[in-house]
């Protein structure tokens, strides 16, 4: 007899149907069942089926497993831990169907169970908490006659296995390809559940992503299966890690399902809360659930190569892993994608043999490092991505595992990929690892996927396999033997072994994982791999993985980037020779010490001084002319030649793939050098710092210092980019314009480069707009290229949303954050000057913000030194007021919660614009506090803020009775609400640095300043005003020579108090002179003066002097701003000084010319005397 009961193993079954069904089976064997046979599907088994199993099995007894054998249609198609544990329970009895050749497998199977139970049935009494007293009772009767029935049992199989032969037979003839189909129509599912339909070739792109939508301005932390695609996208952007783990919410349909049955007032409580089953259906389950890892691999296969490039850049800055090789399920291939990895930059310290610290910053693409790779074979019940991720980062998931947020058993993209990550030591005692170190993960099961094993266990320093019980017929076991006996260290992490660490012979260890603290295996893998690696040779470079065969790169696979590759590098070609230090000099000569000079002019024209004639004015204007037809003859160097060429070109994709290439070789060519040169700043100015401190070292100061200072000087010469470039072609397109012809070199007309730049801005690259070098916006330049946007785009209307801060307080992360842009962040290439990006408003957005485009514009830091070590503060004034005027917004950016020094800032910058009076401004501003830890820091700092509001009113107001202007407050002269504009955010870093992922608690500060921010964007201005603006604010500016000098505005009130203050000394010295003059005068009528000497008219003055300097030291003593005018004590002293000695030798002068008049006088009336007489 068979008896069939599929029903027992539903998930959703309640335990009274359970009791019901377990009770019919029992009846119906009478006096029990001799075999239980499991029919259990192949995939991937969860918890909650086990527990199932289990749960449905026990009903029977205690002893059931005694009786129970597994059988599934076919083999696991992947790890199947669950599966392989109720195998085990059930003595390894196991069929496959489609492995059976006839039924007599069943039948040997069946015999062996009733010989293992002397023929006798399952007894359902102890332990079987749904059988009644009486079918216990009747249960243990032994019935004779069971041999009998077994044979009548043989037959029914006979029977079955006859009718279902044909039918695994023909399902084994391509079964390979039937497996194929499915995965394909479940990629399919999952692509249509992700609204994804059609992406795999019409793709993705990176300009649709980073555009201002609706969904873009809203937080999701769940959303629906449609929006999963924008939501991760979202928060990647962001650099939000929790991208990996959305929630999704139910639809309405689930919800109105789930409304309508708890309306129905009909049953009582044990149907509904017992019984009954239904509200399970209405809810999404784990099976159908989509697993979060599936949403970034879709992402990842119907994304463009730049929004590829750019997701992987920021899962890299969240520090996860990344995808290294991927298969694809529609043509089988495995894709290595090289492209994505080219923008990645890894920073790590070590120490060298001297125990000093050594700074790495490298493209991770090239960098050569020890590589541990990670896998398993067959179905094992550890976690083999949890355990790597206790090796690089125990706080954090590097690698996704079973056990995180959101994880499901149906993934479906992720089998056969290979994740890739780094940890990065910080030079400290406890790191894990000292050097840089590679680790890769197999996902799936090994043999499933030989060529990503092969390529891997190749290019691996050392391999970790994780393996179950394995016999010596499986599959894995001859791989597993051509490991062992390589050469290359292995370590065997054995899921069913207790043991700890063992070295079975020379580089192969193993280490047992059952039933034992994970922290103690972490540490005993940790110092096992730290063995292996000191005794390896083998190093592991990312590129080196294109070598291998049957693979398909994805730089070699697109026609355009491969082009844009060859152009980029035959550019480089030409820099090959030069030292780095040169390259600016040798190939960038329009923009170096001829347009620094000609900057200079520019000003000094502007800012006359009170002594200058026209004259003196109009030869400036023809020192600059030259200094522009200089320019113009200066020749083009070849490589920007070929930059313009390529950038004229019509293949717009093709065009962008160049520019990216150019950027990374560039990055690539000068990255070794710099970082040299860093190494050799830092040791230097330890050495200055060192002797500083010494005693009777001043000459070897001074030559460290003069050392240190032309470090500096090769530093500033070193940093070079595609910034540098667009500069270059910026002043040969204003000499050109300024000489009113074109150049002879330039095989294309000198304004259509205006239009290469606008090309540029509209794909979405940066453009510098104040040359941080030369202190000056080139703005013949910058105007062309606002009209060529006006003739390309149409007059649109742009938000401008500026930064401003001290350097190194986090702007251009913020706005990377923000907007999901690339400024560069790095320490050895903060930003310098200026540079604006647009930022596109969806469709959707732009009837609802009335902008077409964010304007965003980057600052460089304000109280950096020049790298000569001398302040900078007239540029930081001239560049905050600048940056705040042309803004409509400007986010003052600082560092902790402390804002004095953007304070004086602000009181300049408002200073300007009531001075700049015929420049009409209407800016606005918000504070941004970052890396404040405390959240409830907005409420405790209500009187710092009222502080400050108090000192930026005051200081306005002084000012503008300075500047006879009416104005009353800050707000007056710059938009800022106390209350709601000022903002605090959470530390950058969830931990330190550099393995630390960013804070989740920033990304949400960033999402809501995104918010606030767009919804103050309603007032934008067109790109005609905007130019008209920026070239209005700069001529100001140009023109204003005095406030920028001062650090506030209290300083300009005190020094103008000084002034005052030194006019009524210097006419007390000057009429204390005249006094002396006029005595004097009067005996030289009286006396036989001859000669009137220094120390004579200085005894005169000593009791006036006296009395002056007194007056002095009382007033830089006592005066209420004293602790603001010491700073200029001393040097009024010397100008007081300057000015007695000058008034002195002045006197001098005049009393002795008219003593000489008077005595030639008196010689020629002697003269004529004596003439008379004869």
């Amino acid at each position: 007899m068979i008896i069939n009961s599929p029903q027992l193993l539903q998930t959703n079954i309640a335990d009274h149907q359970i009791t019901q069904t377990v009770r019919e089976c029992v009846n119906l064997s009478d006096p029990g069942p001799h075999v239980i046979v499991l029919l259990l599907r192949h995939e991937q088994c969860s918890t909650e089926d086990k527990e199932c199993v289990e749960k449905m099995l026990h009903s029977f007894s205690e002893r059931v497993f005694q009786h129970t054998m597994v059988l599934t249609p076919q083999e696991p198609t992947e790890t199947n831990e669950i599966l392989q544990n109720i195998i085990q329970k059930c003595a390894n009895r196991y069929l496959c169907l489609q492995r059976i050749s006839s039924p007599d497998d069943f039948l040997l199977i069946f015999e062996n169970i009733l010989q293992m139970n002397d023929g006798q049935h399952l007894v359902c009494s102890e332990g079987s908490q749904y059988l009644s007293v009486e079918q216990q009772a009747t249960g243990t009767c032994v019935k004779k006659g069971g041999r009998e029935r077994y044979e009548n049992v043989k037959e029914e199989v006979k029977k079955m296995c006859t009718e279902t032969d044909h039918s695994v037979q023909k399902e084994n003839k391509d079964v390979g390809t039937a497996e194929v189909k499915s995965d394909q129509d479940k990629i399919h599912h999952l692509f249509h559940k992700l609204s994804l339909e059609g992406r795999r070739h019409n793709k993705l792109r990176a300009a649709d992503v980073l555009q201002i939508t609706e969904h873009s301005l809203q937080s999701h932390e769940s959303c629906v299966e449609e929006e999963l695609v924008q939501t991760f996208l979202q928060k990647i952007l962001m650099m939000d890690y929790r991208a990996r783990y959305i929630s999704v919410k139910e639809t309405n349909e689930q919800d109105q399902q789930r409304d309508a049955d708890s309306s129905e007032d009909e049953g009582d409580f044990f149907e509904y809360v017992l019984h009954n089953t239904s509200l399970s259906s209405t809810v999404t389950s784990q099976s159908e659930r989509i697993h979060p890892m599936d949403v970034q691999m879709a992402v990842f296969h119907c994304a463009d190569g730049f929004l590829k490039q750019l997701m992987v850049t920021k899962l890299s800055q969240c520090q996860y892993a990344l995808p290294l090789l991927v298969p694809d399920h529609f043509t089988q291939q495995i894709e290595f994608p090289l492209w994505t990895f080219r923008q990645i930059n890894k920073s790590w310290k070590m120490r060298n043999n001297d125990n000093e610290i050594i700074s790495q910053t490298q493209p991770i693409y090239n960098t050569q490092t020890p590589m541990v790779f990670f896998f398993r074979f067959g179905s094992v019940s550890s976690s083999k991505s949890q355990l790597m991720n206790s090796l690089i980062n125990e706080k954090h998931n590097t690698f996704f595992h079973r056990n995180c947020p959101g994880s499901s058993r149906n993934r479906v993209l992720m089998d056969g990929v290979v994740e890739i990550a780094w940890f990065c030591p910080s030079g400290k005692n406890t790191d894990k690892f000292t050097d840089c170190v590679a680790f890769c993960n197999l996902h799936g099961d090994a043999g499933d996927h030989e060529k990503q094993l092969q390529i891997l266990t190749e290019m691996a320093s050392v391999n970790v396999v994780l393996l179950p019980q394995l016999d010596k017929n499986d599959r894995s076991a001859a791989m597993m033997n051509n490991l062992f006996g390589n050469k290359k260290p292995l370590i065997c992490l054995l899921t069913e072994d207790q043991s700890t660490v063992m070295k079975m012979k020379k580089r192969k260890f193993k280490i047992g994982l059952k039933y034992r603290n994970q922290s103690d295996v972490s540490k005993e893998l940790i110092k096992t791999i730290n063995d292996c690696l000191s005794e390896s040779s083998f190093t592991f470079r990312l590129e080196d993985v294109s070598q291998h065969s049957d693979i398909r790169v994805d730089e070699e696979d697109d026609d355009d980037c491969r082009r844009g590759r060859a152009a980029a590098q035959q550019i480089m070609n030409s820099l090959k020779k030069k030292h780095l230090t040169e390259i600016k000099e040798s190939f960038m000569p329009h923009q170096g010490k001829l347009w620094h000079q000609w900057s200079q002019k520019n000003k000094e024209l502007h800012r006359p001084r009170v002594e200058e004639k026209d004259i003196d004015i109009s030869r400036k204007q023809s020192e600059m002319k030259k200094i522009r037809e200089q320019q113009h003859e200066s020749d083009i160097s070849e490589f920007v030649k070929l930059f313009i060429k390529e950038m004229n070109t019509d293949a717009e994709h093709e065009k962008m793939f160049f520019i990216k290439w150019l950027r990374i070789l560039l990055d690539e060519h000068i990255s070794s050098d710099l970082s040299a040169l860093l190494h050799k700043y830092d040791e230097t100015w330890s050495a200055v710092l060192k002797l500083k401190d010494g005693s009777n070292k001043s000459e070897q100061h001074k030559a460290k210092q003069n050392e240190l200072e032309k470090i500096s000087e090769e530093l500033q010469a070193a940093t070079f980019g595609v910034e540098h470039i667009m500069r270059e072609i910026g002043q040969i397109y204003e000499s050109c314009s300024s000489v009113k012809k074109n150049k002879k070199d330039l095989k294309i007309h000198f304004s259509s480069l205006s239009s290469l730049a606008a090309e540029m801005m509209i794909s979405g690259f940066p453009l510098e707009l104040m040359d941080g070098d030369a202190a000056h916006v080139p703005l013949i330049w910058i105007s062309a290229v606002l009209d060529q946007l006006i003739q390309k785009l149409g007059d649109q209307s742009v938000f401008v949303l500026s930064v401003l801060g001290i350097q190194s307080s986090g702007k251009s992360t913020m706005l990377n954050a923000m907007f999901g842009l690339q400024f560069a962040v790095s320490a050895g290439r903060t930003t310098r000057g200026a540079f604006m990006q647009l930022v596109r408003v969806s469709d959707e957005m732009k009837t609802q913000m009335n902008v077409d485009y964010i304007l965003v514009v980057d600052t460089e830091g304000l109280g950096a030194l020049e790298l000569a070590g001398r302040s900078t503060r007239d540029h930081d004034n001239e560049l905050a007021t600048f940056v705040v005027g042309i803004g409509n917004l400007t986010l003052i950016n600082i560092f902790g919660e402390n804002p004095s020094e953007m304070q004086d800032i602000l009181q300049i910058v408002a200073q300007a614009f009531i001075r700049m009076k015929k420049v009409r401004l209407n800016p606005s501003c918000v504070f941004v506090h970052q890396n404040v830890s405390d959240v409830t820091a907005g409420e405790k700092n209500m009187e710092g803020r009222r502080r400050l509001q108090e000192t930026l009113d005051e200081m306005t107001k002084l000012a503008a009775e300075d500047e006879v202007w009416d104005a009353g407050c800050f707000n007056d002269v710059i938009e800022f609400d106390v209350q709601n504009d000022v903002k605090y955010f959470a530390q950058l870093w969830e931990g330190s640095p550099p393995m630390a992922p960013p804070n989740p608690n920033y990304c949400e500060n960033i999402q809501e300043l995104k918010e606030y921010i767009m919804s103050h964007a309603s007032q934008g201005v067109t790109l005609t005003h905007l130019k008209v603006q920026i070239e209005d604010l700069w001529e100001a500016l140009l023109n204003e020579q005095f406030v920028f000098f001062f650090r506030n505005s209290l300083e300009i009130s005190a020094y103008r108090k000084l002034e005052t203050e030194y006019n009524k000394w210097s006419c007390i010295l000057h009429s204390a002179m005249i006094e002396t003059e006029k005595k004097l005068h009067y005996q030289k009528e009286n006396e036989n003066i001859h000669e009137i000497k220094e120390t004579d008219l200085q005894r005169e003055l000593k009791k006036t002097s006296e009395e002056v300097k007194k007056s002095m030291s009382e007033f830089f003593e006592k005066d209420k701003d004293a602790n603001i005018l010491i700073q200029w004590k001393t040097s009024f002293e010397i100008k007081i000084k300057e000015l007695k000695e000058n008034i002195v030798r002045e006197t001098k002068r005049k009393l002795n010319e008219i003593l000489q008049e008077r005595d030639l006088k008196k010689k020629i009336d002697a003269q004529i005397l004596i003439h008379r007489k004869k």
